[in-house]
């Protein structure tokens, strides 16, 4: 069995060196204006080409999203954003549309097309027209079994993808209208709301303005919201079924996220290469450690079942950490962050370090960017500690939460 490549989010450069960092295989990015996560920093076309450069000079690979619904206002500014990306020449481009498909076949005709998953190819009929068109990959929609990508497997010879891990849109594929609906920001252009992710009340049609509350715990009710989709204790079994490439969502997310999924579905990925695959509970809990809704398997079991909504949940959201900075140097004893959160003396930090991960260290003295003590920190302040044998440049220091500076 062929390991699956490990594709990582890169909402910004910095997204883009971490997700590298902790050993993704590829990584996917996009302009705002042409790309379904146009809410995230992304890129300029100066900075994306940097981008190109930067993974290349990693031996990693790099592909572009061009994946928003377009109106005929958008065709010119495509055609002007493909000819740039023939002149950079990225691993792959990310396209739902079949009129961009076509333009990039012609104005890109030396790099692979990969279908997005709003194409939503849910069948092996779908699935070898695309092939004959030309795609080399296709992102399997997310509402398939894994019995279903397995017969697909068995029909086409290009290359599947999935998604393994991160949010799950409670439309078909992400094609919503709600957020153009409610809040006149198109989902399918890159600007959803997230409103499926909203509190709502309940108001009867005689009475307006009295709103009543739905209750399914104390704090609201979250039909529509589902659990995150999380598939590391099934990697064999996706792998087995054919998918030959493994993603990871979360653009929008921080260097915190990335970190974490990327590092703990690249040592998943090492234990799939021995036989049997033996899932390390470690890894529940490293993923834990961020922001997330709870996890689901999704629809690769059958319809998801109830318990993959947030229904009955004391909370939405949980962590057990934070992220503190992002480890700029290394040397003479000494480590220079980057801070992201308030630090002082006393407090409690982990790095996400090979060997030291979950190991708790206390911060014992402090120094400012001009070599000065300090008893703290702050967001965006540059700062030393000592170092720690084992930390390395890029690595992320975090929090937890649930020990005080007092313990």
């Amino acid at each position: 069995m062929n390991i699956p490549e490990l594709l990582a989010p890169a909402g910004n450069y910095e997204k883009l060196v971490t997700a590298l960092h902790y050993g993704a295989d590829a990584v996917y990015m996009g302009l705002s204006g042409f790309s379904l996560r146009a809410k995230a920093d992304n890129f300029t076309e100066d900075e994306l080409r940097q981008a190109v450069a930067f993974v290349r000079s990693r031996g990693r690979k790099v592909y572009i999203t061009i994946n928003i619904f377009p109106h005929n206002k958008d065709i010119p500014l495509i055609k002007e954003h493909l000819t740039m990306l023939k002149e950079i020449s990225p691993d792959a481009l990310i396209i739902s549309d079949i009129g961009v498909f076509e333009m990039a076949s012609d104005i890109t005709p030396g790099i692979p097309l990969h279908v997005s998953t709003q194409a939503n190819i849910t069948n092996y009929s779908a699935a070898k027209f695309w092939e004959k068109l030309g795609a080399t990959r296709l992102v399997l929609s997310r509402e398939l079994s894994i019995e279903e990508i397995r017969d697909i497997r068995n029909r086409v010879s290009l290359e599947l993808e999935c998604f393994v891990h991160g949010s799950v849109c409670i439309s078909y594929s992400g094609r919503c209208y709600m957020s153009s609906f409610l809040n006149n920001r198109s989902g399918n252009r890159g600007e959803c709301t997230n409103t499926c992710r909203w509190n709502y009340r309940l108001m009867e049609e005689s009475r307006p303005g009295e709103y009543f509350p739905v209750y399914e715990n104390d704090r609201g009710t979250y039909v529509m919201s589902s659990r995150d989709l999380c598939m590391i204790r099934h990697l064999d079994t996706l792998a087995e079924a054919g998918v030959t490439c493994f993603k990871i969502e979360g653009r929008m997310k921080g260097i915190n996220y990335v970190a974490g999924v990327v590092k703990t579905y690249r040592e998943a990925l090492y234990s799939l290469g021995k036989k049997p695959y033996k899932v390390n509970e470690q890894w529940m809990k490293e993923l834990a450690m961020f922001s997330s809704r709870g996890f689901t398997t999704g629809m690769f079991f059958g319809r998801q079942q109830d318990d993959g909504y947030n229904h009955n949940d004391d909370k939405a959201y949980r962590m057990s950490h934070e992220l503190v900075g992002v480890v700029k140097s290394v040397s003479n004893g000494k480590t220079v962050v980057s801070l992201r959160n308030n630090l002082k003396i006393g407090d409690p930090v982990e790095f996400l370090s090979s060997g030291l991960a979950h190991r708790v260290f206390r911060v014992t003295e402090m120094h400012d960017e001009h070599g000065r003590p300090v008893e703290s920190g702050r967001n965006e302040n540059v700062v030393s500690i000592p170092s720690i044998p084992g930390i390395r440049e890029n690595d992320i220091m975090r929090r937890p939460l649930n020990i005080s500076s007092d313990q």
